[in-house]
């Protein structure tokens, strides 16, 4: 397991960006963490590491934004309203997940039963202890280091 800590969501965007700029397709990352720990943020970043331009949002309300700009595609879910996990065959989840881009999932704990063994899994916590903006970023693949 890789470790990051942000002090800032300046610092968190570039560590997702860091990690889009090494993406590769074909990938699946599931971020995990409470709401308002900077996955938006975070996938911000990422868009930018793989030469996306365009502005990303969170895509609450349509489950998936598609983003093609870059050098790889991004299929970019957000899958906090999705009740079951049976919803996201209604998006066409495995077409994206076997696509030629990279899968970016926020709330990915709610469809865990759909995710392939390798996915990649970005946990980001807060730790007020260590301050208001301090997020602890653990970048893991399928249970070893990423």
């Amino acid at each position: 397991m890789k470790e990051y800590c942000s002090n800032s969501p300046e610092e968190t965007r570039r560590i997702g960006r860091e990690m889009g700029a090494g993406a590769l397709a074909g990938e699946v990352y599931a971020l995990v963490g409470d709401l308002g720990v900077g996955k938006t943020v975070f996938t911000k970043g990422f868009a930018e590491g793989l030469g996306i331009d365009e502005p990303v949002s969170s895509p609450t309300f349509t489950i998936l934004q598609i983003y093609e700009e870059g050098r790889l595609p991004l299929y970019h879910f957000d899958v906090y309203r999705i009740e079951e996990p049976e919803e996201m065959e209604e998006v066409g989840f495995d077409e994206y997940m076997e696509g030629e881009g990279v899968c970016l999932i926020e709330w990915a704990g709610r469809i865990a039963e759909l995710l392939p063994p390798d996915v990649i899994i970005v946990r980001i916590e807060k730790d007020l202890a260590e301050g208001l903006d301090f997020r602890r970023i653990s970048v893991m693949r399928n249970g070893a280091s990423a």
